[in-house]
């Protein structure tokens, strides 16, 4: 609950009413303020002359009462109702031996394309809230990481948790689209999307890349292919009998399958060389497949000027009574 006045420039009215107690307490009084003619020997003493002031100070707590309740404090709570169509995302990562090549770099350090891949998916992932994604991994074979979820937080850990051949070592790219397909099929959304990110080629028998997303488009999935390192050799760290060893070796992507397999999924293919393009692609995809969301805002008042209006009423009364009574003005 957050507290607020509804009308909070009214507020400058306690101006006036401290200005106007300023005046009271400075003005020559009009007679002379007593309970009992036989106790007027008494009021010379100071402690009597703030009894005086009772009324005074009874008549200025109501209306600076007055003045809060019609500035009327409130406490309310919002609550909010989210109208978006949503967008399913399946991504498809490679987790292959060659994704350990240390061609990307993070804040100047280099790392391996895993990394960097990682880091990237993490700050997408992010930015679509309103989007349900999963995750599928693939080497040697493919497996569902995570089934769509709007849990960004454990889709952020599984990313955080991924390692180089966890799948095995090999290139199921066809596995992998299907696998994907297969976990979008069923959902009702807007749209559906399935982004590949590969750093190699089919080096494994079974469904081919082409053969999948065929079977996937059929599903009305559109498919984004990421092809990740540079053209020259990239530098592999290997361990030998005398420890860490960086050797260049060459990685084969197959561009030109995963073209086709973006023709086909009606979506586009993308080279990442680096990690600053890397982050540009996911940029590119997240505009193209902007996510419509509607928020409406709804506010729950309490008003809280009950709490002001009944004590001013009680002092407003007090006020009069102790005129009318025990501090009556003569003559």
């Amino acid at each position: 609950m957050m507290f607020r006045l509804a009308h909070p420039a009214l507020l400058a009215l306690l101006l006036m009413v401290f200005a106007w107690l300023a005046w009271r307490l400075t003005r020559k009084p009009d007679g002379i303020t007593c309970s009992m003619a036989g106790t007027l020997a008494q009021l010379s003493g100071g402690g009597r002359r703030l009894v005086g002031h009772i009324p005074l100070m009874l008549r200025t707590g109501c209306l600076v009462l007055l003045v809060l309740t019609a500035a009327r404090p409130q406490l309310y709570n919002v609550s909010r109702d989210i109208d978006s169509p949503g967008v399913d995302i399946i991504l498809c990562l490679d987790t292959s031996g060659s994704m350990q090549a240390l061609d990307f770099t993070i804040g100047n350090e280099p790392v391996s394309r895993l990394a960097a891949v990682k880091k990237v998916v993490m700050d997408f992932i992010e930015k679509r809230d309103m989007d349900r994604i999963g995750l599928v991994v693939f080497g040697t074979q493919a497996f569902t990481q995570s089934p769509l979820t709007l849990d960004k937080g454990l889709l952020m850990d599984l990313v955080k948790r991924m390692k180089i051949g966890m799948a095995g070592d090999q290139t199921a790219l066809g596995d992998a689209i299907a696998l994907g397909g297969k976990r979008l099929k069923d959902l009702e959304a807007e749209s559906k999307i399935l982004i590949l990110l590969t750093d190699g080629r089919q080096t494994t028998k079974g469904l081919t890349p082409s053969d999948a997303a065929n079977a996937v488009q059929a599903l009305g999935i559109k498919i984004y292919t990421i092809g990740v390192g540079g053209i020259d050799p990239a530098p592999f760290p290997i361990q030998t009998p005398f420890g860490a060893k960086i050797v260049r070796q060459k990685v084969d992507l197959d561009e030109k399958t995963l073209m086709k397999v973006a023709d086909i999924g009606e979506g586009e293919y993308f080279r990442a060389a680096d990690t600053d393009r890397l982050q540009e692609i996911y940029a590119i995809i997240d505009q193209q497949e902007k996510t419509d969301v509607k928020v409406k805002e709804f506010f729950h008042f309490k008003e809280l000027y009950p709490f002001f209006l009944i004590p001013a009423i009680l002092f407003l009364a007090a006020d009069i009574i102790v005129r009318s009574t025990l501090l009556r003005t003569i003559p």
